[in-house]
């Protein structure tokens, strides 16, 4: 038993301490330290921007943009029935909605507001409030390789006239390097004396592209060996989107190798040294506390207290619990009955003798207790006649049979000794008496 508990012991220690296999999923999250985290680079942001104020941003764009929340759209329908205005609705909804966030004024402030995620996605009131943003003189930094909406409208692709696409559709999206594909993805920065920065297909595969619907002014910063951009400037009133399609190029992974390190810094780097920054995580962790199941019983004063309380309440009924249960009340099982073995185990002393006269004689004076009690016969006379009289007419048995019951009691009261046939003989003549009494 000693031996399979050690056994088990160490399984379970050899288990804990064995060495965690990596986690290659990309989350680009600040408190991530997994290789596509973005932890390591949003500890040298300060460094980088030449600022001190980084803050993490845990709010949707329009909340930080406009310091309130998003309005809803009044006119929603069930999704299962369709209606002929839902449109109109629906457009009358988005207008108003647009109406009323373009009446609230920006946040004043000098920030520069960062995005690095896989997908960047915005609604078109957060599209347009990003777009009134950089408009008065700010800074956007997006690094992602799709860009999607979440209501109705343009997305800011759209509206700033640009497009993602992967630029090799045929390989195998494996995030970890030396898996799948051995060649890897020239990246490089179109200024003078730029060195080649080498990113595996998979961690550079989107790529930037202008399109015809609306120009915007600007200018491509970096691109592939081809020359398609992976990191554009499109210049929008007197403030400045920087867009990036290799979001995982700012990964732990790449931002420790030597090699690929200064991709990130040098796009970093382009936007204003000494302006405050924000960080979004709002698009990767969501709300602060939003992950919480009880973070609605912990906004409440009232509620934490009673929460709390239910807690302590829980552990005292444990402990109390346990400790009247600590031990065991033992069963105390009833004395069994055992009159019967008692007189079958003297019945059985007397048979043993072969000699039944004390047995006869105890029949007797049982069967003249009986007439006492049955009868009202307090002094029992077998040899009075009137008293046998009597009992036959009492019982209803005829007189011969109490004759001859009364001699046979005689007989074994008297005799010195009684065999078996005549204690037989006695005990079936007291049983038959018995029976025709009743």
């Amino acid at each position: 038993m000693v031996g399979l508990v050690l056994l088990f012991g160490a399984y379970v220690a050899l288990e804990y301490y064995r060495p965690k296999p990596l986690d290659w999923s990309p989350s680009l999250s600040s408190k991530d330290k997994i290789p596509y985290g973005t932890f390591v680079l949003f500890d040298a942001l300060p460094q980088v921007l030449g600022t001190d104020s980084v803050a993490s941003v845990r709010q949707p764009i329009y909340n930080q943009l406009l310091g309130s929340e998003e309005p809803r759209l009044q006119g929603g329908r069930p999704a299962n029935v369709t209606f002929d205005n839902d449109s109109a609705d629906t457009a009358n909804d988005q207008a108003a909605a647009a109406l009323e966030a373009a009446a609230l004024p920006l946040t004043n402030t000098q920030a520069q507001y960062i995005f690095i995620n896989q997908e960047f996605t915005a609604s078109s009131l957060e599209t347009n409030a990003l777009l009134r943003f950089v408009a008065q003189g700010h800074t956007v930094f997006i690094a992602a390789e799709s860009f999607e909406r979440t209501s109705r409208g343009p997305t800011l692709a759209d509206s700033l006239g640009f497009r993602t696409y992967p630029a090799d559709s045929s390989f195998t999206r494996m995030l970890a390097p030396g898996v799948g594909r051995a060649d890897s993805v020239a990246l490089h920065l179109l200024r003078p004396g730029s060195p080649i920065f080498w990113f595996s297909p998979a961690a550079a595969s989107y790529r930037l592209a202008l399109t015809a619907r609306r120009a915007h002014r600007g200018a491509t910063l970096a691109a592939d060996k081809q020359g398609r951009p992976v990191l554009l400037r499109l210049d929008h009133g007197r403030g400045h989107f920087y867009l990036c399609s290799v979001p995982l190029a700012f990964g732990n992974y790449w931002v420790l190798r030597p090699r690929t390190a200064d991709f990130a810094f040098a796009a970093l780097s382009c936007l204003p040294a000494g302006h405050p920054a924000w960080w979004d995580e709002y698009q990767k962790q969501g709300r602060a506390g939003e992950q919480s199941l009880l973070r609605v019983v912990m906004a409440h004063p009232a509620l934490r207290t009673a929460y709390y309380l239910l807690l302590l309440t829980g552990l005292l009924f444990v402990l109390v619990e346990a400790r009247r249960r600590q031990r065991i009340i033992p069963t105390i099982k009833p004395l069994p009955n055992t009159t019967l073995l008692f007189t079958r185990t003297v019945a059985g002393l007397y048979q043993q003798g072969r000699n039944h006269a004390r047995i006869a004689e105890k029949k007797t004076a049982l069967f003249l207790d009986y007439l006492r009690t049955r009868f009202h016969e307090p002094a029992p006379n077998l040899a009075d006649e009137d008293f046998r009289e009597r009992l036959s007419q009492k019982s209803g048995v005829a007189r011969p049979r109490v004759d001859e019951l009364v001699r046979l009691i005689n007989f074994a009261r008297t005799a010195p000794a009684v065999t078996d046939r005549e204690l037989l003989i006695l005990s079936r003549a007291i049983q038959d008496f018995k029976h025709e009494s009743r």
